[in-house]
């Protein structure tokens, strides 16, 4: 009869491993809460000026302001949920709502740029009148605001895909005010109403260009896929690779959030062989190499030959497992 064990393997370190789980509370809320405030308080007084001088590329940074904000306000949210225990339903806590913010925050970013472009380019077939001396200077002083809340929020961890969601908001948004000022500059020396959309339609592209990596990178966390960096294939190839291991199936690598992989498999080793030593083994290479310190190795032996009597027909593909989920590694050459 097979042996089995089961080993749910954290790092010594805190159980786990000394790496890091999202953010560190306390310190990235009042980062991020002093960004706010910057953000809030410039927003305000952008769009005042923005009516005033009639510039769209002011009205489309504060709008931009205005998701700035939103995002922070969504991280801060977020990581109260994301600090809150395991327990009930959620066997993992909340820490996936930081994924739900980072995918928010690209979603705005999507849909402001669509919005922005299509007034960009209806001002560039009829350019209305542009005040560009009180353009510039606002443009100016927004660049010094946002130098300052992206400095704040970069001392933040931005390992957390919640918190890189609120940084490149604001770092599209401090590219916005130098394309601003260079507009409101080309308007002050050659009257060319145009820049101010043409900056707009710059801008854009940045910002479907940081939405678009918010998005695919929450998703891939939602879709349960590999961590970025990480072939399952190549990482099975090496499990089995270890010595006493014939077989790794039902081998499964994900992210539960920001920074934090886990790893499921079912080992098979030799009839005789030491499988707490191979699980260990196993449990040091994904640590040390790979970082995955959150791991669920199912380990059980090879079973001895035996004589077996089958029905006609069927077939025997040498699986230990009937439904083995995803493919089966062995120390061979093998289809992936």
């Amino acid at each position: 009869m097979a042996h089995r064990h089961e080993d749910h393997q954290h790092g010594a370190e805190g159980g786990h491993g000394g790496h890091s789980h999202g953010v560190s509370a306390d310190t990235d809320r009042r980062w991020l809460a002093l960004a706010l405030a910057l953000i809030a308080t410039f927003m305000a007084v952008e769009v005042v000026i923005g009516v005033l001088s009639g510039s769209l590329a002011l009205l489309s940074d504060a709008a931009h302001m205005l998701t700035d904000a939103a995002s922070i306000v969504l991280a801060l949210v977020a990581m109260r949920l994301a600090a809150r225990p395991a327990k009930g339903s959620y066997t993992y806590g909340l820490k996936r709502a930081e994924i739900l913010s980072a995918q928010a925050n690209g979603l705005t970013l999507l849909l402001l740029g669509v919005w922005l472009a299509y007034e960009a380019v209806r001002r560039l077939v009829s350019p209305p009148e542009v005040e560009g001396g009180l353009m510039l200077a606002t443009a100016l002083v927004g660049i010094v605001v946002n130098v300052v809340a992206a400095w704040c929020i970069s001392k933040a961890n931005r390992s957390s895909l919640n918190v890189e969601g609120a940084y490149q908001h604001i770092l599209n948004d401090l590219f916005a005010f130098i394309g601003t000022a260079v507009a409101a500059l080309i308007v002050v020396l050659t009257g060319f109403d145009r820049a101010d959309a043409i900056a707009t339609l710059v801008v854009v592209v940045l910002m479907v260009k940081a939405g678009y990596g918010l998005l695919r990178d929450s998703g891939r966390i939602f879709l349960e896929a590999a961590p970025a960096g990480i072939d399952p294939d190549a990482l099975g190839d090496r499990l089995v690779a270890q010595p006493l291991v014939v077989e790794v199936h039902d081998l499964h690598v994900w992210q539960i959030t920001s920074g934090q992989a886990a790893l499921s498999a079912h080992v098979l080793v030799e009839p005789g062989g030491d499988c707490h030593a191979v699980r260990r083994t196993l449990g040091e290479l994904l640590s040390d190499d790979y970082g995955i310190t959150h791991t669920t190795l199912q380990v059980d032996h090879v079973q001895e030959p035996v004589l077996q009597l089958a029905r006609p027909g069927a077939a025997d593909d040498g699986s230990h497992c009937e439904d083995a989920h995803g493919p089966v590694h062995r120390d061979e050459p093998h289809d992936h």
